[in-house]
């Protein structure tokens, strides 16, 4: 068999020569081992309708198997004979043949230089849309961290224009005006308490 690798015809076939022509060598073997065995049985068969025959099955069997052996040996010889005829003249793509997939080549050639760069530019091109995917995923967290804001201060607006309505029904009109007068009060009792503090370690002191 041939060891050439013939990629191009197995791209092109979709299975490489070699296995195709292994294929019909198999097959013709065995044709050939099938005939040999029916013509063997029509032997024996004719021998048992001839009295006092000395030939034996045996014997048959014997002569049988030379003469495939003989066979086998001048089919050998003649396959690869035809093997070479196959893959020469039938089942090899001659070198000025393009395969439709590859017309684009032929059309945009490029040198290795240049193949070299359109890669190099392809691997920025990669490196630049991970980045950007990267910034793409860290702005969509953002705005999910501002929908979880967003949600909490609705959620504070809500207790507030609550509490609204329960001073409205207690008398007060304005919450957020009580709120912030509360506030005002803790500052300057708190600021009230400073002062103590300081007077009395004053006093202490003196």
């Amino acid at each position: 068999m041939s060891v050439d690798p013939m990629a191009y015809e197995t791209q092109f076939f979709g299975f490489t020569p070699q296995t195709c022509m292994l294929r019909i060598y198999i097959a013709f073997q065995d044709y050939l081992f099938e005939v040999m065995q029916a013509v063997e049985q029509v032997i024996v068969k004719k021998l048992d309708g001839i009295s006092n025959c000395d030939i034996s099955p045996v014997q048959i069997r014997k002569c049988t198997e030379k003469f495939l052996s003989f066979m086998k040996e001048r089919f050998d010889n003649l396959f690869g004979k035809m093997e070479q005829l196959f893959l020469q003249l039938i089942l090899r793509i001659p070198p000025n043949i393009l395969l439709p997939e590859d017309k684009s080549q032929e059309m945009y050639p490029y040198s290795v230089e240049e193949f070299q760069l359109l890669q190099e530019e392809i691997d920025q091109l990669q490196e630049k849309y991970k980045t950007e995917l990267c910034a793409q995923q860290a702005l969509l967290a953002e705005l999910e961290e501002q929908k979880i804001v967003q949600a909490k201060l609705k959620q504070t607006l809500t207790l507030f224009d609550e509490l609204t309505n329960v001073g409205r029904d207690h008398g007060t009109s304005d919450f957020r005006e009580s709120l912030l007068s509360l506030i005002q009060n803790s500052r300057k009792l708190q600021n009230i308490r400073n002062d103590i503090e300081k007077e009395g370690e004053r006093l202490k002191t003196s």
